[in-house]
């Protein structure tokens, strides 16, 4: 929300500012009439109504916030933060009052005595304890009674907004039945139905290049470089203040367009010149560095404990080298993965044309075929939890592919369901419970969210916000 303020404009602000209302906890002291005003220009203006000064300052002497606080804040936008925070309060306020919800003064006061603080040892209310924290807390009781009242009212609203979130038992029931039955399945790993990696011919690698050469294609570069560090630079062991006076030297050569062989014609380095270079399976630091640098064709660049000045002479694009082996292997590999993409998508569209059925499930176990029962729907020793909720949510005699946590891949078919009993008074049944509830409460909130979008226009007065800010200055 703060966010929102910064833009000072006429912005919407939702119903998850209510949210953030519930936590806020307003202290009972306060600035006890130091800021006050009688200043009643508006700050801000939702639809109709106007926020002003005056409701500002209010908000902040019950805030507990001190001025130095504010004033120590003032960048990091600690007025905005506040005036959400009132706006907040004074949106809830408008739907407190457009749903005509009211509270009685004898609910008030029966809250003040159920009130814990307030309450001796036999939990019986003393007026004495409830007199010393008024007086602590600098304020008076019309005041604490009528905050007390705008809290319940708050309660009572959002109770409002969540009234019939409470998911049927039936409904409850069924799904905690659906994600606790047990499932008996038969499987079997697809590792023995790929073809091997070794048995990709050169012929496929071949085909397999020319079908996606765009994509693997690689960036190669030409270039040369020198090692610096002050031993060839100074003639020194030691990093020192001519040392890195040098480096400097150099850095401004090259912003100065000085070419690579002017910098170091009078330095006694040896040049190293790279070809057809692009990065491997095995590492190469300087060069390395250097490829990974090689939008900027002369830089100087820091590596360890030396410096590395390069010129990068050409950069071009070209086919893998199948005559190095690592490359030829790398290919190899993806050649591998393809295969077996390409034949699990054969199998996945062959169960969803219901062409897949138990003979070729058992013609391609052969004896390989293992047993499980899962008991939960969070079942998940030996698949990976997405794939147990698939499995969930399949009917009997189904096919599917799953995998475990290390990725395998196995092809499923689920034989047969079975409900488990349970006890409605079990720990794990009730939390069930209270997280479908607290679900469906957060679904309408968002809801209610979407609604306080349209239904509330906010508009900031920006020259306002500034002379409160210049308050504290």
């Amino acid at each position: 929300m703060i966010e929102t303020l910064k833009k000072f404009g006429g912005k919407k602000l939702g119903g998850l500012i209510l949210i953030a209302v519930i936590i806020i906890a307003f202290g009972f002291g306060g600035f006890g009439g130091g800021f006050s005003t009688n200043n009643q220009n508006n700050i801000a203006k939702i639809n109709k109504t106007n926020v002003t000064t005056q409701d500002f300052m209010n908000y902040l002497n019950e805030s507990g916030i001190s001025q130095q606080a504010i004033r120590d804040n003032l960048e990091n936008n600690i007025i905005e933060e506040l005036l959400s925070g009132l706006i907040s309060t004074t949106l809830i306020d408008l739907e407190v009052d457009d749903f005509d919800l009211s509270i009685t003064q004898l609910t008030v006061l029966k809250k003040i005595k159920e009130n814990k603080n307030f309450q001796d040892e036999n939990n019986v209310f003393q007026r004495t304890k409830y007199e010393k924290f008024l007086l602590s807390n600098n304020m008076s009781a019309p005041m604490f009674e009528l905050q007390l009242k705008n809290r319940e009212l708050q309660k009572h609203l959002f109770d409002f907004i969540g009234a019939g979130t409470i998911t049927p038992d039936f409904l409850v029931k069924k799904k905690f039945e659906e994600e606790n039955k047990s499932l008996d399945l038969e499987y079997f790993a697809m590792a023995n139905l790929y073809k091997d990696k070794d048995d990709y011919t050169n012929l496929d690698i071949q085909k397999f290049l020319e079908e996606n050469k765009n994509e693997l294609k690689s960036e190669y570069i030409d270039f040369k470089y020198v090692v610096l560090n002050p031993k060839n630079l100074i003639g020194l062991e030691e990093f020192n203040q001519q040392f890195f006076d040098e480096i400097d030297m150099i850095e401004n050569k090259i912003s100065q367009g000085n070419s690579f062989d002017s910098i170091i014609q009078n330095l006694n380095v040896n040049v190293k010149e790279v070809k057809e270079f692009t990065p491997t399976t095995t590492k190469k630091t300087n060069e390395d560095n250097i490829y990974s640098k090689r939008s900027t064709k002369i830089n100087l660049v820091e590596n360890g404990d030396n410096f590395l000045l390069y010129n990068i002479t050409n950069q071009y694009d070209k086919d893998p080298d199948l005559t190095d082996e690592t490359i030829k292997n790398g290919i190899r590999e993806l050649v591998y993965q393809k295969g077996k993409f390409d034949k699990n998508k054969n199998i996945l569209e062959e169960i969803q044309k219901k062409e897949f059925n138990n003979n070729k499930f058992k013609e391609m176990a052969g004896f390989s075929i293992e047993y499980i029962t899962l008991n939960s729907i969070n079942d998940n020793e030996t698949f990976e939890k997405n794939s147990v909720k698939i499995l969930y949510s399949l009917p009997i005699n189904s096919f599917t592919l799953v995998n475990d946590k290390e990725n395998k891949i196995y092809l499923v078919k689920l034989v047969n369901t079975k409900k488990n009993t349970f006890n409605e008074t079990d720990e794990h049944y009730l939390n069930f419970v209270n997280n479908q509830n607290t679900n469906t409460r957060k679904s309408i909130l968002q809801s209610y969210d979407l609604l306080l979008n349209t239904k509330y226009q906010v508009q900031l007065n920006q020259k306002t916000i500034d002379r409160v800010k210049n308050y504290f200055k």
